[in-house]
């Protein structure tokens, strides 16, 4: 049997041991995979592993010995699951795995907007110790209110560090756990959660009815001053409108981990705005997380081989 990998720097540069997998039969692990190329590489394979690469209708009809597809990631937006289905392909994700890391790089990035440790530091560089207050102003989160859209892990873990902060949180979704609710935690339905939220954290996946859903209409109903994070998928934002609405001040500052195109190609409106920090889709990769994410993808695997469909996605 043979198990193709297809974009192992990406999952977990330093930490794949592909001898794991070798258990389970031959293992062609690539560093990357360009899309051309991503038909050619799984070739006759069964078992294939991926993370960024699109696996798609064509790319599906091409492989026809195709068994099982190991999503080695939450998100499995890059694999057509629907169609895989048709055609008796099993794909499986890894949820969880990073609930812990992304939610607090959501936090690093808000912390980041709001206290201005860079701008400070290097203030103290050029000899100026007592940098003004109103260059950089302080934010306190204390009160303040944090809108979530979504509900699954990374959400629930956000909510409950907002909460334990002391700010006030309002849930987005459509699967409400009233159990969940706390005095300071409630859920609320998206008109109020743009109009009323200091802050607006983005954990949901994405789908055709949320995609660009933060665009120049869900901007206009947000507070003014506004601040924006972003650790789920580029696509729920329209680019080109939020960076009118960080140039105009309507939205004071934005913290991304993610972007609609992937590495930046440079003419990304975003990237150089002086009130938005973007980092390159690291929140899920600290090293304890890559190491959950390997262990739930053999999981996903060998659950498979004895029969079982461990987080089966379609």
């Amino acid at each position: 049997m043979k198990i193709v990998i297809l974009d192992g720097d990406t999952i977990s540069p330093g930490i794949w041991k592909y001898d794991q997998f070798e258990e389970f039969g031959e293992v062609t692990a690539y560093r990357s995979t360009p899309p051309e190329l991503v038909a050619e590489r799984i070739g006759d394979a069964e078992f294939v592993c991926t993370d960024g690469s699109q696996i798609d209708k064509e790319v599906l009809d091409k492989c026809t010995c195709l068994k099982w597809i190991g999503v080695v990631a939450t998100g499995y937006d890059k694999v057509d699951a629907a169609y895989a289905r048709e055609k008796g392909i099993v794909v499986c994700n890894a949820p969880a795995y990073a609930t812990q890391s992304v939610s607090q790089h959501s936090f690093a990035l808000l912390f980041h907007l709001c206290h201005h440790l860079k701008a400070y530091s290097e203030a103290v560089r050029e000899g100026r110790w007592n940098a003004f207050f109103w260059e950089y102003p302080i934010i306190e989160l204390k009160g303040k209110t944090m809108g979530i859209f979504g509900f699954g892990e990374i959400a629930k873990n956000s909510a409950k560090i907002a909460g334990a902060l002391g700010m006030n949180v309002l849930i987005s979704t459509g699967h409400p756990d009233f159990s969940f609710e706390t005095p300071n935690i409630k859920f609320a339905e998206k008109a109020d959660v743009l109009e009323k939220a200091d802050i607006i954290n983005l954990h949901c996946p994405l789908r055709e009815d949320n995609f660009r859903f933060i665009n120049r209409d869900s901007i206009a109903r947000m507070k003014d001053g506004v601040i924006l994070i972003n650790t789920a998928r580029g696509a729920l934002i329209n680019e080109d409108d939020l960076a009118e609405a960080l140039t105009n001040g309507k939205v004071a500052a934005a913290g991304l981990d993610v972007l609609s195109e992937e590495p930046s190609t440079g003419d990304n409106p975003l990237i150089g705005l002086n009130n938005c920090i973007v980092t390159p889709h690291i929140g899920y990769n600290s090293a304890e997380a890559r190491e959950k994410l390997i262990e739930i993808t053999i999981n996903n695997l060998k659950g498979f081989l004895r029969g079982e469909f461990l987080n089966r996605v379609n």
